[in-house]
């Protein structure tokens, strides 16, 4: 009886725009693949950056300044691939199905995602610079360099910052529906909305 409710919830137009969501995983396919190659360079690099570390500093040939702007060079690669990784988790949770993981690193919204890139965005800026920092010549083009820098990281401060408190607003006013919705898709395999009596807010509903 279940099945037959079921398979007659939603009419078939509504299963073939519901369902298309699933075209995402194409893109978490690619991503995750991109993240999982660049983690895999970035494992290969750093083997390779240990082994020529542990020659030049037996034959005096490296100094420490190259090997910590080597070892950034690994830490550089990580974290892009970390960006990759979170896209790509992060699409499949909001679009075909929640994740633990992802609702553990707080990443339930599209502005959660964004919030999380743009911390890592900044990190890997901040390594940049600091590479260029640690191997500088050029005072002047250090200087421009960290100017400009500096305007990135503030819109991105800036856009985080509005990010995050639009995605605040949206939990706190979610209503039933939305969350009635999630459970339907998700839980139920339902594409057609249930249209039901139009239910109080959490925040508005007052204590009898």
């Amino acid at each position: 009886m279940a099945t037959d409710k079921q398979d007659t919830h939603d009419s078939a137009a509504a299963r073939l725009i519901g369902r298309s969501r699933l075209i995402v995983l194409v893109a978490v396919v690619a991503v995750l693949l991109a993240a999982f190659s660049l983690f895999l360079l970035g494992a290969i690099i750093a083997l390779k950056t240990v082994a020529e570390a542990w020659q030049g500093v037996l034959a005096a040939t490296l100094g420490p300044t190259d090997l910590t702007v080597r070892f950034l060079e690994i830490v550089s690669v990580m974290l892009k691939a970390v960006v990759f990784y979170l896209i790509g988790v992060g699409f499949y949770s909001l679009f075909i199905s929640p994740l633990n993981l992802t609702v553990a690193m707080g990443i339930e919204t599209l502005n959660d995602l964004e919030t999380k890139i743009i911390s890592v965005v900044i990190v890997i800026m901040a390594v940049h610079f600091l590479q260029r920092f640690i191997q500088h010549q050029d005072a002047l083009d250090l200087v421009l360099v960290a100017g400009a820098l500096a305007m990135a990281t503030a819109a991105l401060v800036y856009f985080k910052v509005h990010s995050f408190r639009e995605a605040e607003r949206a939990k706190t006013q979610r209503t039933p529906g939305q969350k009635r919705a999630r459970e339907e898709m998700f839980r139920h395999a339902h594409e057609e909305h249930d249209i039901q009596p139009e239910e109080p807010r959490e925040n508005e509903r007052r204590p009898h």
